[in-house]
């Protein structure tokens, strides 16, 4: 079949339609680069060990299965490419993905432009081809569904798979031109290998491409695999390349084997397909997580004859209408693999997953109203980009902070216990305890067995000072999870703050046997060690933890106050400036060096050190007590005798300050 001459058409023309496209882009997402790091951001990028390194490869093309790019070592590589860039910045992460989205929008441009100038589409739309193009292109480009996929970073996924599926079916369209280079061909498959390599979803490219060559191109199927055998071997190359990258795939959460029945997850696909579409209409409301448990039971019902009746009307239309049905093919052969094939435990919905289907619907509103309207499709269009854009605008607003971002899914999802659990970790680093208490015993009543929440309200309820309350989570979260190493750690802290150092021990052994690496435990044994009085075994568990992190401050100020009590009195001092030396403002590090000296006779070396401590800790009588003594030593008694006092004032009964206040004479302190 031969290609129509596509009506003429300006390189002015095209730089101006790319521009609004790009302009368009601009002002939805003008104010999108200060959203942070949330929720699947920390595996895929900041807890990422693989993305710290560019060289040698063996990083990167090995991202860790539980996180979100596992098998997905092309996006993995985006991400040590900012890592390299940025380090833990956003700024050059929201850069990328805005520039990748932008790449996205003129690609959609381009293909759908070529595309109504075929001989299928062009008597219709060839003269407006370029403007119902760049219509379509800014819809799509503006639409509030896509800060799930382009302010929210870990979905780079998307962003790319989508890159190099639209280049896979444009690099076809170029190719497949009488007289056209071979090489585009050749770009069409290299991006579909590397769309394999970015996102499994990218599986039906292939068969889009097909199916695209048989309606618009060549006729016929026969017709297309004898003109281009040799190109669809190549593509179909690409699934064994996919094949490879989906071993292990259970380790990511995704398959059946995680206590989801099939039919569960049927309903749950029926509502998320519905979801997408609904949304790609009237997208409100939108919600960033929409938790594990989105529908079940009889209430699947209409979303599942809803979609049954889109499915049928689907392969009605392919089978009568196979051009119009085209879109319909575009839009569930690209909803489909995350929606029905594999399931993807952990998120049975998520707006992401709509981003390029979506590009489905706005290329069908345009070309329908052209259909209905003629030339006056112009005006709604204009309409509905001003609105999406405004939307947009106010979605990106909601991922500037987390603490904004959970707050508003929780409204929006008030039975998502996942929603809970992270708002109440975002108020916790807001500083809002008693709010972030409130939403994880939200959480654990829609959840009650999920040692994850009860951990994570332990430590909410010991940063509170409620450390009875925070024992008894963090006990009945060991009992859920016995075989987790930061549970019990953090237990046993919770019991060395309390006074029951020697109750603390067993959990923190614990720990250590099931991560006998694990700093926190070694340094949590040793306090407890140092907390009953046995020195020489705190003094073990501290050099453990040294030799695994040479710059942890805590068992530098532990170790050294041990070595004091042995009597190692240089060997204190050492260990206790090298805390100081990492962590100048550390209090408890001065006061154990004021200690270390003055065990030492250096009352002089002694003096600052306690200063320094009291001028963050202002209200321990201990601490205005030994410095009493030391001023006392090199003669400055009427500042002892304050010092005395002070600690008096603190704790009355405290009777080692007032027999040395006793001891000072008056006539000596009115010397002084």
């Amino acid at each position: 079949m031969s290609f129509a001459v596509a009506p003429s058409i300006t390189r002015w023309s095209l730089q101006l339609a790319g521009g609004m496209v790009v302009l368009a882009t601009l002002a939805a997402y003008h104010d999108s680069f200060a959203g942070p790091f949330v929720f699947d951001d920390f595996a895929s990028i900041t807890n990422n060990p693989t993305i710290r390194h560019l060289w040698p490869p063996g990083g990167w093309l090995n991202p860790p299965a539980g996180a979100g790019v596992g098998g997905r070592p092309v996006a993995n590589l985006s991400f040590a490419l900012n890592y390299a860039i940025s380090g833990s910045g956003v700024w050059s992460y929201h850069a990328l993905n805005l520039l990748l989205h932008g790449a996205n929008s003129l690609l959609l441009l381009g293909l759908v432009r070529h595309s109504l100038s075929l001989p299928a589409l062009a008597r219709r739309f060839g003269p407006a081809a370029l403007q119902l193009a760049t219509g379509g292109a800014v819809l799509w480009a503006i639409h509030p569904l896509h800060p799930a996929s382009v302010t929210y970073l870990s979905q780079r996924t998307e962003l790319l798979m989508a890159l190099w599926y639209l280049l896979t079916l444009y690099g076809f369209l170029r190719g497949a031109a009488p007289g056209a280079p071979p090489a585009w061909l050749a770009v069409s498959v290299m991006a579909c290998a590397l769309g394999m390599a970015t996102k499994e979803v990218m599986v039906t490219a292939p068969l889009v491409v097909l199916w695209f060559d048989r309606i618009f191109v060549a006729g016929t199927l026969r017709a297309a695999w004898r003109e281009r055998r040799a190109y669809y071997l190549a593509l179909a190359a690409t699934w064994l390349l996919l094949a490879l990258l989906m071993v292990g795939l259970s380790e990511r959460g995704v398959g059946f084997g995680f206590q989801l029945k099939w039919w569960s997850y049927a309903g749950a696909s029926c509502y998320a397909l519905f979801t997408y579409l609904k949304l790609a209409v009237w997208p409100d409301p939108l919600v960033f997580d929409y938790g594990p448990n989105v529908v079940d039971g009889l209430a699947i019902a209409p979303f599942a004859l809803a979609i049954s009746v889109l499915l049928a009307g689907t392969v009605a239309l392919v089978w009568l209408r196979p051009r119009a049905g085209f879109i319909a093919v575009w839009f569930f052969g690209l909803a489909a693999p995350a929606s029905s094939v594999v399931p993807i435990v952990r998120q049975l919905v998520a707006e992401n997953r709509a981003y390029l289907p979506l590009a489905a619907t706005a290329i069908a509103l345009v070309l329908g109203l052209h259909v209905l309207s003629g030339r006056r499709w112009l005006f709604p269009v204009l309409a509905t980009g001003a609105a999406l854009g405004l939307l947009t605008d106010r979605r990106n607003r909601t991922f500037r902070t987390e603490l904004a971002l959970w707050a508003d899914t929780v409204a929006k999802r008030p039975a998502n216990w996942r929603a809970h659990n992270c708002l109440a970790a975002a108020l916790t680093q807001a500083g809002r305890l008693d709010e972030a208490i409130t939403h994880y015993d939200a959480s654990l009543r829609l959840r009650p067995d999920l040692a994850e929440t009860e951990y994570n309200l332990g430590n909410t309820l010991l940063l509170a000072g409620k450390i009875s309350d925070a024992i008894a989570i963090y006990e009945a979260a060991f009992q859920l999870e016995p075989w987790r190493a930061d549970v019990p750690t953090n237990l046993g802290n919770a019991l060395v703050q309390a006074g029951r150092p020697a109750d603390a021990r067993a959990y923190f052994e614990a720990a250590l046997r099931a991560a006998p690496d694990l700093v926190a435990a070694h340094q949590g044994l040793a306090n407890a060690w140092s907390g009953t009085g046995d020195f020489d075994r705190a003094l073990v568990h501290y050099e453990r933890a040294l030799h695994l992190d040479p710059e942890l401050a805590d068992a530098h100020n532990g170790r050294g106050n041990a070595l004091t009590h042995l009597g190692r009195s240089a060997e204190a001092q050492a260990a206790l400036a090298t805390a100081l030396r990492l962590q100048p403002d550390f209090a408890e590090a001065h006061y154990n060096l004021g200690d270390a000296f003055a065990l030492a006779a250096r009352p002089d070396d002694a003096i600052p050190h306690y200063e320094a401590y009291l001028r963050r800790r202002p209200a321990d009588p201990t601490a205005h007590h030994n410095l009493g003594t030391v001023l006392a030593q090199v003669g400055r008694i009427g500042e002892a005798r304050a010092r005395y006092e002070e600690a008096l004032r603190l704790k009355p009964d405290y009777e080692d300050a007032r027999s040395n206040l006793a001891r000072l004479s008056p006539s000596t302190a009115k010397g002084n």
